[in-house]
């Protein structure tokens, strides 16, 4: 009995040993997109609302927000990004809701095909407040937070599933998927 009692000690020992194995390699995956040495200098206190109050008041502090591109444009300085911001997940990526905190620009001292970064795309933004520009929204005046962007991350374009509305034509005539219920 005692034999017994060790084999099934030994199996829930090998099953905790390959779960926690498991879960170590699922952490690890999620690595971060921004780099660590960025990710430091974060002051992850500030968020868009704030300095919209008053952009020049954090001027030099590194911010890390997310969002959707609205549009793009190559200027003389670089690439000039306009961003509605959103909300992050767990591993920094925009969240698909209908909640914002506001726009703001990130301008990347390089050049970045506007081909590429177009309106609708999510990026991950990390830089340094420059204070604020005013460009017309509409028919309003906005004054936009602008962001210097050391480092930009580009999210790739989710694919969406198919679906296939009844009648499935990869089946028989005679068959229904739901028939096997009745």
């Amino acid at each position: 009995m005692i034999k017994n009692d060790t084999k099934i000690n030994k199996r829930y020992l090998l099953f905790a040993l390959l779960f926690f194995v498991c879960a170590l390699f699922s952490f690890t995956g999620c690595a971060p997109v921004i780099s660590k040495q960025l990710r430091e200098q974060v002051a992850k206190e500030l968020t868009l609302i704030e300095v919209l109050k008053g952009p020049e008041a954090y001027k030099g502090k590194i911010v890390l927000w997310t969002g959707v591109i609205i549009s793009s444009m190559n200027v003389k300085e670089g690439t000039m990004i306009e961003v509605l911001q959103k909300p992050s997940d767990m591993r920094g990526k925009p969240k698909d809701v209908d909640e914002s905190e506001g726009r703001f620009l990130a301008l990347y001292p390089g050049y970045l095909d506007v081909a590429i970064y177009n309106g609708g795309r999510r990026v991950t933004v990390a830089g340094e407040v420059e204070g604020k520009k005013i460009q017309r929204l509409g028919e309003i005046e906005y004054a936009y937070p602008l962001v210097s962007a050391k480092e930009i991350h580009l999210w790739p374009v989710e694919k969406e599933d198919r679906f296939y509305p009844y009648p499935y034509w990869h089946y028989p005539w005679w068959y229904h998927p739901y028939w096997y219920w009745w």
